[in-house]
C-alpha cells in the first residue's frame, strides 16, 4: 500500500544556503502547500513568504496557522525555516477513499496538497471497506509517528454524487459536518416553555403587533418588526432579534462550537447551521403565535425616518404574522393583504430611512442574486435571477437602523475613560490605486466618477449603478465594483463603515447565523447593566469571525460553481450570449446571460477559431489579435459555444462562436482553471 509520506526529501546543498538576517526569529501566519509539496507561510509584514520543505513542516496541514523559525535563505533571497507549532487548524475532518486490510486502514485524502494518509484504526472503521469514500475526523498525531490518527465520521459511498461534492466543499472549507454530542446533549437539555421567572424580568411586548418577513424557505426567524401608534403621533416601531445568547451560556460546549464554527454556511441545497437545528429553529426562531425571548431595539420615530428616542434590553415577543417576501411584495405593490395598513407604513418608514442614508453617502450596491431551482435530487433543472425589492429594503432598513444604534449606544460607553472592546463591523474607504483603474474601465461604457473626495465618490458610484440596470454590462460592473471595494471586516478599531455611510456599524441582527451577533448581545447587556467584562482577547476573537466569514464565502462560491457546471452539463455544443467578465494571459472569462454561468474561453479555443495570434494587454484588460486586431475586454457581449462540464475540476469550458453563429470545428485541449472563479450566489442571508 502507498502513501503519501513516502515522498522523498527535498533538501538543499549547503553552499547554496547563507544565513538570513531573519535567522533565528519566529513568527506566525498561514501555510500555503502547494500540489508539489513545498510549503510557503505567508507572514504579515514580511516581503516574502517563507519556504518550508516537506520534512520541517512537522505536523502541519494546508491553511493551518503556525509558528515558524527562520534558519537560512536560499540562492533566490528567500527565507527558509521549520514550522515549530501549529497554532489553529484549518481543518480537522477530511474526505477521501479508504484502504482498508485486516489490521489496519488508511484514508487517502482527496486533496492533492494533503501530504500524509490518515491511519483509522479498525474499530473506528464504522463498517468501511477499501474504495468507500468517507469523512475521517483527526484526533490525535502521535509523537515520533508517520501519520496522523483518525476515525470514520461518515461513509458517503451510497451518497449521490453532488451530496459527496457538497459535503466535502465544507469539509475542505474547514466546518464540521455534525455537532459533538455534548453540544447536541446540551441543546437537547434546554426547556421549550418559556421560563416565567425571566418573563418578568424583561419587557413585555407581546401585546405589540409583531410580524417575521423571511425568504420563504427560511426556517430560522431571527429577527421580528413591531409598530404601534403613540399618542404623540410618532409610532414605536420595534426591531426584536432571537437572544440566542439568554440559550447559548459562555464557554458551554454549544458557546464553543458555534464560536469555531462562527457563521452558517449557505450553499445552493442546503444550510450548515452555526447551531443545532433545535435551537435555530424550534428554540429562537421567531415562530408565529408562540412567545419567544428577544433582544430588542425600539424606537420612537416618524414616518420620515426622524428617531426622538431609542430604547434597547431583553424582551418577550409574540409574533402575529409570518410573511414570505414575496406576500409583503405583493401588499406594497396592490396595498391590499393581512395587516396591509402596518406593512404600508413601515415601508414608508424603510424607504424614508434609505432615502436619507443615501444622502448622507452609503452607495447602493444591490447586485443580482442568482438562485438554482433544484429537483429532488439536488440537480438544477433552472436558474433564477431575483432582485432587492421593497419588502426586502424593509428589512434591511430596520436591521441597519438596529445595527447602527446598538453600536453607537456601546461607543459611548467607557470603562475606567477607555472604550470597552466590542466587535465593530467596519468598511475602509477604497484603495485609490484600485479606485483609479476601476474609474477608468467604467468610463468606457460611458459613467464617469470623480474622484476628489469620499461624498464624491459614493455619488459617481450610485449614479453609475443607477444608470447600469438592464444594460449587457450591469452584471460585470457590480461585480467590479464590489471588488474594488474594501472588504467588510470584524475589529475593534472603529473606522467606520464606508459603504453604509456609517461612523459606527455593527452585527446585532443575526446571531443564530453569525457569532459577532451573540458577542454584541452580551457585550450590550453587560452595559446595560453595568458590569462590563473587558475581553483582552476581543481582537482575536474578531480576526477568527472575519477569517470564518471568508471561508464560508469560498465554500459558497465552490458550491456554486459546481451548481453551474452541473447544470451547464445539459447544454454542451449549444450556442448563448455571454459577456466577457474577466480576461488573462491564456484566455478569458465570460458569463451567459441567459444563465449567470461562467466559463473560460482558452487562448487555443479562440486561436483556433479566429486564425490568430493573441497578445494580453493587462492594462486594458484586453486580448488583442496580432493580425487582425480583433480586441476581447471585459464587459463586451460575446457568442460562446459550451465545450465541456467538467464536475471534478468544477470548470466550465467555452469556446469562441462568431457573430454569424459558426462554431469550432472540434473542442481544443485542455485549459487552465481560473482561480477563485465568481461563480452564481446560491440563496443567501438576506441583509447586512
Amino acid at each position: 500500500m502507498a502513501h503519501k509520506n513516502k515522498k522523498k526529501k527535498q533538501s538543499v546543498p549547503k553552499k547554496q544556503r547563507a544565513k538570513s538576517p531573519l535567522s533565528g526569529k519566529d513568527a506566525v501566519g498561514i501555510l500555503d502547500v502547494s500540489k508539489g509539496g513545498l510549503g510557503f507561510v505567508k507572514v504579515e509584514g514580511w516581503e516574502q513568504d517563507l519556504l518550508v520543505r516537506p520534512e520541517n513542516m512537522g505536523t502541519a496541514f494546508h491553511g493551518d496557522k503556525v509558528k515558524v523559525i527562520v534558519e537560512n535563505v536560499n540562492t533566490k533571497g528567500r527565507p527558509e525555516g521549520s514550522i515549530k507549532e501549529v497554532i489553529e487548524r484549518r481543518q480537522i475532518e477530511f474526505t477521501g477513499k479508504l484502504e482498508v486490510t485486516e489490521k489496519f486502514a488508511f484514508l487517502i485524502p482527496d486533496k492533492e496538497n494533503m501530504r500524509v494518509d490518515i491511519f483509522v484504526p479498525p474499530h473506528k472503521l464504522k463498517g468501511g471497506k477499501t474504495g468507500d469514500h468517507a469523512i475521517v475526523k483527526i484526533v490525535e498525531w502521535p509523537i515520533k509517528s508517520k501519520n496522523p490518527v483518525g476515525e470514520v465520521v461518515e461513509l458517503l459511498t451510497n451518497q449521490r454524487v453532488n451530496e459527496i461534492a457538497m459535503k466535502s466543499i465544507l469539509v475542505e472549507a474547514g466546518f464540521p459536518l455534525h455537532f459533538s454530542d455534548d453540544a447536541m446533549e446540551e441543546a437537547a437539555r434546554i426547556p421549550d416553555i418559556l421560563d416565567s421567572e425571566e418573563i418578568k424580568k424583561r419587557k413585555d411586548c407581546r401585546d405589540v403587533f409583531t410580524i417575521t418577513i423571511d425568504p420563504a424557505d427560511a426556517k430560522d426567524f431571527d429577527d421580528a418588526i413591531s409598530i404601534r401608534p403613540l399618542k404623540s403621533g410618532y409610532y414605536e416601531v420595534g426591531v426584536h432579534i432571537a437572544d440566542v445568547s439568554y440559550y447559548v451560556q459562555p464557554d458551554t460546549e454549544l458557546d464553543k462550537e458555534a464560536y469555531e464554527r462562527a457563521t452558517s454556511v449557505y450553499l445552493p441545497d442546503r444550510v450548515l447551521p452555526m447551531l443545532p437545528e433545535h435551537i435555530s429553529n424550534v428554540l429562537c426562531s421567531l415562530r408565529p403565535n408562540e412567545d419567544k425571548f428577544t433582544f430588542s431595539a425600539i424606537f420612537q420615530m416618524n414616518e420620515a425616518g426622524d428617531v426622538k428616542q431609542y430604547w434597547i434590553g431583553r424582551t418577550v415577543i409574540h409574533s402575529n404574522r409570518r410573511y414570505a417576501y414575496e406576500e409583503a411584495q405583493q401588499i406594497i405593490e396592490t396595498g391590499k393583504g393581512d395587516y396591509a395598513k402596518e406593512i404600508l407604513l413601515l415601508h414608508k418608514i424603510s424607504q424614508n430611512l434609505r432615502a436619507e442614508r443615501f444622502k448622507k453617502g452609503a452607495i447602493n450596491f444591490s447586485s443580482q442574486e442568482v438562485r438554482f431551482k433544484l429537483d429532488a435530487e439536488g440537480i438544477p433543472v433552472g436558474i433564477e435571477i431575483k432582485e432587492s425589492k421593497e419588502a426586502n429594503q424593509l428589512i434591511e432598513e430596520l436591521m441597519l437602523l438596529a445595527n447602527k444604534t446598538v453600536a453607537g449606544f456601546v461607543q459611548k460607553k467607557k470603562v475606567n475613560k477607555v472604550d470597552i472592546p466590542f466587535p465593530y463591523r467596519v468598511h475602509d474607504a477604497p484603495n485609490e490605486d484600485k479606485l483609479a483603474v476601476f474609474a477608468a474601465f467604467a468610463s468606457r461604457f460611458g459613467y464617469k466618477f470623480n474622484l476628489n473626495d469620499p461624498d464624491k465618490i459614493a455619488e459617481s458610484f450610485n449614479q453609475m449603478l443607477a444608470a447600469v440596470q438592464g444594460k449587457p454590462e450591469q452584471h460585470v460592473l457590480e461585480q467590479l465594483g464590489i471588488r474594488t471595494m474594501a472588504k467588510a471586516i470584524y475589529t475593534t478599531d472603529n473606522i467606520g463603515h464606508y459603504g453604509l455611510g456609517f461612523e459606527s456599524y455593527c452585527h446585532f441582527t443575526s446571531p443564530i447565523r453569525r457569532y459577532p451577533d451573540v458577542m454584541v448581545h452580551r457585550i450590550v447587556q453587560q452595559c446595560i447593566d453595568d458590569k462590563v467584562k473587558i475581553d483582552k482577547k476581543m481582537e482575536a476573537k474578531c480576526r477568527h469571525c472575519s477569517d470564518q466569514e471568508r471561508k464560508a464565502m469560498e465554500a459558497e462560491r465552490g458550491a456554486n460553481k459546481y451548481k453551474q457546471v452541473e447544470y451547464m452539463q445539459k447544454f454542451v455544443g449549444d450556442v448563448f450570449d455571454a459577456v466577457i467578465s474577466g480576461v488573462s494571459s491564456f484566455g478569458f472569462w465570460a458569463e451567459t446571460v441567459e444563465h449567470k454561468c461562467e466559463g473560460l474561453v482558452g487562448l487555443a479555443e479562440l486561436s483556433l477559431a479566429l486564425k490568430d495570434e493573441f497578445t494580453f494587454l493587462e492594462n486594458d484588460y484586453a486580448l488583442v489579435g496580432m493580425h487582425t486586431g480583433k480586441r476581447f475586454r471585459i464587459g463586451d457581449k460575446v457568442k460562446i459555444q459550451v465545450l465541456a462540464a467538467n464536475l471534478e475540476k468544477r470548470q466550465i469550458d467555452f469556446g469562441y462562436a462568431a457573430e454569424d453563429g459558426k462554431t469550432q470545428e472540434k473542442p481544443a485541449s485542455k485549459v487552465p482553471k481560473k482561480p477563485k472563479s465568481e461563480g452564481g450566489k446560491g440563496p443567501k442571508r438576506k441583509k447586512e
